[in-house]
């Protein structure tokens, strides 16, 4: 991928003036809107569900990309797609077939993504990553914005993208967790492609510039 893509996460953006910080995000550099979805169970912590995403869509003139922290993600697939979902991410942890999650997920017009946990070896999406677009690879403990980067993540990503091109598979890699500017190039040249940010755009003073640095770090 010749462009390094931004996608701030709206978890950590102001609920009261959500509408403000979606068209930030529409007016900034970035390419792509993230949503955590979590449902307390999964997950110890609960974001917000389908009438906030469905909100969220009415306004966003990006990618939607979806990250479903929750148990079961099979019987919300179709849900997510109805409500605008473009990208489908679902943690290997909470799915007992992937296989056919990916197949539905796709069954419905989406990208499919795949999670994994800190813990979560990447050798085990070997027999499935020809049908994954995208891994999401957790660079912090899912479920609570503001995490320290695990510095293991780099190992991780290395060991992803050598699965990737000896299958000859085409699957985008995309961080999560205590991505800044000052790790974003580093994270890059490992062989990231995709780059979710929260705390580092939402809690700066300049949200468009935050934006605009981490999109400009990336494609150094």
């Amino acid at each position: 991928m010749s462009s390094k893509l931004i996608a701030p996460s709206l978890l950590a953006a102001d609920f009261g003036n959500l509408q403000r910080d979606i068209e930030m995000v529409n007016k900034s550099d970035a390419d792509w809107f993230h949503i955590d979805i979590m449902d307390g169970v999964f997950v110890p912590n609960i974001s917000y569900g389908m009438p906030v995403l469905k909100t969220i869509a009415k306004h966003a003139k990006k990618t939607i990309d979806v990250h479903l922290m929750i148990v079961d993600p099979d019987r919300y697939i179709k849900t997510f797609a109805d409500l605008g979902s473009d990208v489908l991410t679902v943690h290997y942890e909470a799915s007992t077939h992937l296989h056919r999650t990916l197949q539905a997920i796709k069954a419905e017009g989406m990208k499919a993504g795949v999670a994994l946990n800190p813990h979560t070896n990447v050798i085990l999406l070997e027999d499935t990553i020809m049908d994954i677009d995208l891994v999401l690879i957790m660079s912090v403990n899912p479920g609570f914005g503001g995490q320290s980067f695990i510095e293991n993540t780099y190992a991780k990503i290395k060991q992803l993208k050598e699965l990737i091109i000896r299958k000859g598979a085409s699957t985008i890699i995309e961080i999560d967790g205590g991505v800044t500017t000052a790790n974003i190039k580093a994270l890059a040249d490992t062989g990231a492609d995709a780059f979710v940010a929260g705390s580092f755009v939402f809690k700066s003073s300049n949200q468009l510039k935050a934006i605009k640095d981490l999109k400009a770090v990336a494609n150094s």
